[in-house]
């Protein structure tokens, strides 16, 4: 049993741990600070914070001591089940600004979406890595396209356009990942754009479309549809090298920047630590994509390793997204800052996620060296 233990201190990826907490510590930091600088102290978003992190934890930790092999051999019930919760709060879920996408259970909500990316993740490791080895066809192709759609119709639904686009960033990732063909990818694109004009012209509420007008002319609608875009440009820009401190942004301290410990809390980074604080943060997730990346190729194992490229493409289009909505180059659309936003379910799943990434980290057999 000792020497178990030993194996598993010695094969956990540390420096992914360490990175994963301080982009953590960093999110508690801000919503703390936040919370405090208002005139009547708030720090619900805090304590609830806290609760998910410790629950986080706890799925962390007992998802890396499972062998993930399990996980592997479970993904059709995985992924059904993540589909009967997307299926179910379309029925029984709750509305939060135009959005019905969430349980409410008292005062604590859970968005199943958020849970959904994580067992598709699963579903796509274990579906394509029996394909990986061969020129992929087009049956296995359509097989996983109508294993998206399983998932993105009912987002959509919601209707929730952002994280839809994370969805088919992750199938994309992986289709990929398994070995299209270039020519494949000409018809993949030709049916991405009639796709795309379906959805904005039949898919999308007023509210969306108004988003995504918006963040390319926010100036327009500056009280309106662009109110939030240039608010968060202004916080960004206003913080300097160093920024304003911790608590002191105006733009938060006086509530400008709405939703600013979720959506918006990259802009109230650069606001009160500065480009020091921006660059810290941006260069500790690609650590974790890096580091996830180099779990997954280093395992020997296919599934392994197309969870975490897959895991790695979650994370990176989360970020592009929430950053780039923050800076006003992309449309606001409701995707937070993985680990670090007030977003529970958000960063309870990416905790889950790393848990199966460190599982794989200690229980693969490592691919033999290439010289």
């Amino acid at each position: 049993m000792k020497r178990y233990w030993l194996d598993v201190l010695w094969r956990t990826d540390w420096l992914l741990l360490g990175t994963l907490f301080s982009l953590t510590a960093i999110g508690l930091l801000m919503i703390y600070g936040i919370g405090a600088s208002y005139e009547s102290v708030s720090l619900v978003q805090f304590r609830k914070q806290i609760i998910a992190v410790g629950l986080g934890l706890v799925l962390l930790l007992g998802l890396a001591l499972m062998d993930y092999r399990q996980i592997r051999n479970l993904s059709p019930v995985i992924y059904l089940a993540g589909l009967a919760l997307l299926v179910a709060v379309l029925f029984f879920g709750a509305t939060v600004r135009g959005t019905q996408g969430w349980f409410r259970f008292g005062s604590l909500t859970l968005q199943p979406v958020e849970l959904a990316k994580v067992t598709f993740a699963v579903f796509l490791a274990a579906y394509f890595s029996k394909h990986v080895h061969k020129r992929l066809t087009w049956v296995p192709f359509f097989g996983s396209l109508f294993a998206l759609l399983g998932y993105v119709v009912p987002v959509l639904l919601q209707p929730d356009f952002g994280s839809a686009m994370v969805l088919v960033a992750m199938w994309l990732v992986a289709v990929a990942f398994a070995g299209l063909r270039w020519r494949d990818w000409l018809i993949l694109g030709s049916l991405t754009a009639v796709l795309a004009a379906l959805v904005w012209g039949y898919g999308l509420k007023p509210y969306q479309q108004a988003r995504l007008l918006a963040f390319m002319h926010p100036e327009y609608d500056p009280l309106g549809a662009g109110y939030n875009v240039l608010q968060a440009q202004t916080a960004m820009g206003s913080g300097g090298w160093l920024g304003k401190g911790v608590g002191q942004g105006s733009q938060s301290r006086l509530r400008f920047l709405p939703e600013a410990s979720t959506d918006f809390l990259f802009a109230v980074i650069g606001e009160e630590l500065g480009f020091l604080g921006v660059s810290l943060v941006i260069g500790l997730f690609g650590l974790l994509v890096i580091r996830t990346i180099h779990i997954g190729r280093k395992s020997g194992d296919s599934f392994a390793g197309i969870f975490c490229v897959v895991i790695a493409g979650m994370l990176g289009m989360h970020m592009l997204v929430n950053v780039g909505m923050n800076m006003g180059i992309m449309p606001v659309t409701g995707i937070p800052l993985p680990f670090a936003s007030a977003a529970a379910a958000a960063l309870v799943s990416g905790y889950a996620a790393m848990g199966i990434v460190q599982s794989i980290a200690i229980h693969a057999r490592p691919a033999p060296e290439r010289t």
